[in-house]
């Protein structure tokens, strides 16, 4: 039996909105902390406290509010009162209610790359959260396989081909972060397409060294995904 290939899908800002959410969320804890810090620090404190502690919880939307927490308490030198520490909570769970909006054609390419391609959506962040906005989205039923993960990183994805015994050769990821969904992909010796958002988290830019001698098909938008799979980059 011949299967076909198989197209792994990110879900954050490839197939829904989630970055402007937290941007919007950002500028809030901005706001909140003026008295203390500028716009720069702030936003410089809270980078850097995520990227230490994406070992301690993860990604998502509750280690976005645990690290608000704590450059709040170190921008304030420990000043920052009970009520404010609850606006940031506050914050936070609006993040997780916000309901799912997917992004423009999604849902009709989706039923196209269907025909050609098994899906299989691969995502990472907050297991409860991410299954959370998966069965809300509408369009679960599109796909062969579902993967919430840790990480995104060459050892990930090979384990996820193990897994579903995917060839390499068959498989190509799609996504709006080239250093989770681009990179990892091909040092695997896979392909893999990147659609940027509007807005990325600065953790998910890519560094100028890491794009030396790696070519990769960019497109401006998800519907242009169904030509080029056709077309000769996959034929």
């Amino acid at each position: 039996m011949v299967h076909r290939p198989v197209l792994g899908l990110d879900a954050d800002d490839t197939l829904w909105e989630n970055q402007a959410h937290f941007d919007t969320a950002q500028g809030a804890f901005r706001q909140l902390l003026s008295p203390w810090a500028t716009g720069e620090q702030v936003d410089a404190s809270l980078l850097s406290l995520e990227r230490t502690n994406i070992g301690r919880y993860g990604y998502g939307v509750k280690s976005f509010t645990l690290s608000c927490v704590e450059a709040a308490i170190n921008l304030t030198e420990g000043t920052i009162e009970a009520h404010q520490i609850s606006q940031i909570l506050s914050t936070g769970q609006a993040l997780i209610d916000h309901p799912v909006e997917l992004l423009p054609t999604v849902a009709d390419t989706l039923h196209l790359l269907g025909e050609s391609h098994r899906l299989m959506l691969i995502t990472k962040g907050d297991p409860t959260d991410q299954h959370r906005k998966i069965l809300n989205s509408g369009i679960v039923d599109h796909f062969w396989a579902v993967e919430v993960v840790r990480e995104k990183d060459p050892h990930t994805y090979g384990a996820l081909l193990q897994q579903h015994r995917v060839e390499v050769d068959q498989f190509t990821m799609v996504g709006n972060s080239v250093p989770s969904d681009v990179l990892p992909v091909i040092s695997l010796g896979a392909q893999a397409v990147h659609i940027p958002h509007h807005t990325t988290w600065g953790h998910e830019h890519a560094d100028d060294a890491s794009l030396v001698g790696v070519d990769f098909p960019v497109l401006d938008s998800f519907s242009e995904l169904p030509a080029l799979l056709a077309g000769r980059f996959l034929a």
